[in-house]
């Protein structure tokens, strides 16, 4: 690969110390320079980035705007497929398909709760895995508690056989071969928060309310389970947010279960600065931070790459991804985006300015969300409608893109489902449409004109 070879010469051209610098944006967000971090992404190089010979040890890479390379193994057995007429490192996504290194042998089924409409083809599907397939079939042990399964002495022997797991106590991130999801869109986004690094493949059956995230219907699972398991599947990378958001220790420590934190991660770590504690999350929608239960206006300031560029007085701001577009940012007047392009949205709610519109800034940036030293209130944040939590003055709302997309399988291609979506769900740009005129009034018309 021509990248390759770039990388290959710049490392001659450097002196000893220099060549060791390398970017790990695929494996982890920082290299170290002595004590300095290297912010950027593998197989890539900024040419405002060369450090001057003899100079090395205040080498500093430039933040690229593409945002970080994103992993492309999904879980323990699935990855993209690599396409030899790839230009750099970026694929057509028309052409981004799946493929397995191994067979896949596990496979988490998530059933939407309180829908007994569901537990049937729930069973369907179950049954289908392990005495089709002789598949692992992992699920939440809350859904077996439900009674309606419960009470099922038919379903008891396909029930013994279930791997189960509690979220927030059990870590199977590296169990999980593929997923499978029924019921709407809050099945793919629970999905995403059960995986904080790499996600497995996600196949979304849509048995919700909207499913503009899950395009396969149920009626003939069983064709296209095994076209999945096959490997014979198109998929579209859904960029997350990685978010950390950083609080001042007030004499309240944080609750962990299991030696776990509040997202499923090893206990919170202590920031840089003594008496601060980060947090850090997975969002596949938004970050949202608003005026909570105050009357008062929210009054948030948003950096991007350390500069101060607005001030948000108004109910709130979300920071969405381009799948996030569609959801809570189209309710407030953004635009939608398509998920195949690397961008961050910024979306005022309810601005008290007229000129206050929503941008789109690179993937690559970094925003940062604090209370304005003015606010009257604190704020508050949820990500993803999940983990909300309040912020209070010190308190840091940080967010990029993250290297860990999720891989959502897709009926047909990225483009005709998504554009499939917002006709059927969105019901986009409907309208009766215009009659055309009719002969004799055309004929009128031209002998008027003569």
């Amino acid at each position: 690969m021509e990248m390759e070879q770039e990388k290959v010469t710049m490392s001659k051209e450097l002196s000893p110390d220099a060549a060791s610098y390398c970017c790990s944006a695929c494996h982890g967000d920082e290299t170290w320079t002595y004590s300095h971090p290297v912010r950027g992404r593998a197989k890539s190089r900024s040419l405002s980035a060369s450090p001057a010979l003899g100079s090395t040890k205040e080498f500093r890479r430039t933040r690229s705007l593409h945002g970080p390379c994103p992993v492309t193994t999904f879980g323990p057995k699935a990855c993209v497929l690599q396409n030899p007429q790839t230009i750099m490192h970026i694929q057509d996504p028309a052409s981004q398909r799946l493929t397995w290194n191994k067979s896949p042998k596990s496979v988490l089924v998530i059933k939407k709760m309180r829908d007994a409409s569901l537990l049937q083809p729930f069973k369907e599907l179950c049954v289908y895995l392990m005495e089709e397939n002789s598949m692992i079939v992992y699920v939440e042990k809350k859904v077996l508690e439900d009674p309606a399964l419960a009470g099922d002495d038919k379903f008891g022997p396909v029930k013994k056989k279930f791997c189960t797991f509690r979220e927030d106590y059990d870590d199977i991130s590296n169990q999980i071969d593929f997923i499978i999801c029924l019921g709407g869109d809050g099945t793919l986004l629970y999905a995403s928060s059960l995986f904080q690094g790499s996600v497995p493949p996600v196949m979304a059956f849509h048995l919700g309310s909207l499913g503009f995230l899950t395009p396969f219907n149920f009626e003939n699972f069983q064709s296209q389970v095994t076209q999945v398991i096959e490997g014979n599947a198109a998929i579209v990378l859904r960029s997350r947010l990685k978010v950390r958001v950083v609080k001042e220790l007030r004499g309240q420590k944080a609750t962990t279960a299991n030696g776990l934190s509040e997202n499923g991660l090893p206990g919170p770590g202590l920031d840089t600065e003594v008496g601060k504690q980060a947090m850090q999350y997975q969002v596949l929608n938004e970050v949202v931070i608003d005026r909570g239960p105050s009357s008062y206006l929210s009054n948030v300031d948003v950096y991007l790459n350390e500069h101060l560029i607005t001030t948000v007085q108004g109910d709130g701001v979300i920071v969405s991804t381009p799948t996030g577009s569609t959801a809570y940012a189209a309710a407030a007047g953004a635009s939608m985006i398509h998920p195949n392009v690397p961008a961050i949205m910024l979306t005022p709610i309810c601005p008290h300015s007229l000129s206050f519109r929503p941008i789109v800034v690179p993937a690559g940036v970094e925003l940062k969300i604090t209370l304005s030293p003015e606010a009257r209130n604190t704020a508050w944040v949820s990500l993803d409608g999940r983990k909300r939590q309040e912020i209070r003055h010190g308190d840091s709302i940080t967010i990029t893109t993250s290297c860990y997309p999720l891989p959502s399988i897709c009926v047909r291609d990225p483009v005709s489902d998504w554009f499939e979506s917002l006709a059927q769900c969105l019901h986009w740009n409907v309208r009766k449409k215009q009659t055309h005129f009719e002969e004799e009034e055309e004929e009128e018309e031209d002998r008027e004109d003569s």
